[in-house]
């Protein structure tokens, strides 16, 4: 019997556990760790509360983890309550699934400063993840800047510009709901180094700016190149800036309907943050040109009024022990995700924060062959009994998916009116829902 341990429960950790299960079926028993008492991390956690046809795609982990040799174990965090050694000792394979869930730190002056986030701290708090739950941004003022030229820039702006009525359908948790319900934003502006060429937004999510109810998108068609530039990009991208030139041709009635302006700030750096009495009020830009797609500054300085800043520029994983670590990319060190004979990585912890949901589908299926390679039977590792009667001995209180199931439950229950659930945002409300 093979024993294998998952060490992660998103998406990249449940399509590892299916493709163990495909490779040896009733020949492998495989156990998915989380710290946390709720699983599909990622799902739950960092997809955008309005976006619920994506989180759909939790029912296929459901699938897999539903399966009789595959088991959750929540609550249990590797590195604290085990280590990723006595794992090793214990389990055939142990696979890191962690994902990437710290932020890529601008460390620019002022980058202290109140109402400054990085994403993984706002988008935590507005889906409810237990570490920042009580982050407590200030809403009150009327310019936010957003930092970045990715979706998980466009989800925060959208996110702050959109009404109670449009949010109705989500599982936004109730503190940000309400917090939001009463934001006073009139400008959310959206910086990037580069330009329009340079995005990675993708239509769909762009196109969603123009469905705002109470905001309009805005670009200065002087940052938009000519219109023939546009012929050789891929297909995708050129849907984006046509998007982009969209935006730019909307009429001033459409701004002149709305409260709210999503202004598209191409070629500005930030430099600096500047505040008063600890909180920011602007940032500061330098003007740059792109030089063989690279930006590269001009010396021109200018600055933005900036009540609140959330940095969208990306993540890092954590390091885990003494387990090899890039620390200049942020993931762990690995050759095609083998960092050694019988440990390896996943999805954004071998990768990076880079592609899609599904693009974590492959690297399950390539580990596995890694695995195979490395592993030709079964070693007769203690595997799961090990690990239980090691939890026993250190009176780890392990959730498992029929707990989650009940948790699940207890959100299902607890939704407002038209929402699929009402999360719990801490982990002591998590573990109480199971019993």
């Amino acid at each position: 019997m093979r024993q294998i341990a998952i060490v992660g429960s998103g998406p990249a950790g449940y399509y590892t556990a299916e493709a163990a299960n495909k490779k040896w079926g009733d020949d492998v028993r495989v156990d998915v760790f989380d710290a946390l008492p709720v699983p599909y991390g990622l799902i739950r956690s960092g997809v955008a509360p309005d976006h619920q046809s994506i989180k759909k795609v939790a029912l296929r982990y459901e699938k897999t983890a539903l399966s009789s040799n595959v088991r959750f174990v929540g609550n249990v965090s590797v590195g604290d309550d085990i280590t990723v050694r006595e794992l090793q000792e214990l389990y055939d394979a142990v696979i890191l699934a962690t994902g990437a869930p710290n932020d890529r730190q601008l460390q620019l002056e002022g980058d202290q400063l109140d109402n400054v986030f990085g994403s993984a701290e706002f988008v935590g708090w507005y889906n409810g993840h237990p570490k920042f739950a009580d982050l407590n941004p200030d809403l009150s003022g009327k310019h936010a800047v957003v930092i970045g030229m990715g979706n998980v820039a466009l989800d925060v702006a959208r996110i702050l510009a959109k009404t109670s009525a449009e949010m109705r359908g989500s599982d936004i948790v109730a503190h940000a709901f309400e917090a939001l319900h009463t934001s006073n934003l009139e400008t959310i502006t959206i910086l990037g180094r580069r330009g329009p060429h340079q995005i990675m937004m993708t239509p769909k999510e762009l196109g969603e700016l123009l469905q705002l109810q109470r905001a309009a998108p805005s670009v200065d068609h002087a940052d938009l190149p000519p219109p023939a530039d546009d012929t050789n990009l891929e297909p995708g991208l050129r849907k984006s800036v046509e998007l982009l030139r969209k935006f730019a041709d909307l009429p001033e009635e459409s701004h002149a309907k709305t409260a709210i302006t999503i202004d598209f700030r191409f070629f500005a750096g930030p430099k600096a943050f500047y505040g008063k009495d600890g909180r920011v009020t602007q940032v500061e830009c330098e003007r740059m040109n792109v030089v063989d797609g690279r930006p590269v500054g001009t010396g021109e300085l200018f600055r933005l009024p900036a009540d609140l800043v959330i940095s969208c520029i990306g993540y890092r994983a954590s390091p885990l022990g003494d387990v090899p670590f890039d620390q200049r990319a942020g993931r762990f060190d690995s050759v095609d995700g083998r960092i050694s004979p019988g440990l390896y990585c996943v999805g954004w912890a071998k990768r990076g924060p880079t592609g899609t949901i599904g693009t974590n589908r492959p690297d399950g299926y390539n580990v596995m062959e890694l695995v195979a390679e490395d592993m030709t039977s079964g070693s007769h590792k203690r595997g799961r009994e090990g690990f239980d009667e090691l939890a026993s001995e250190r009176g780890l209180e392990i959730v498992t998916f029929s707990d989650w199931q009940k948790i699940e439950g207890a959100e299902v229950a607890a939704a407002r009116s038209g929402a699929p659930r009402e999360k719990f945002v801490d982990i002591a409300s998590m573990i109480a829902a199971k019993s």
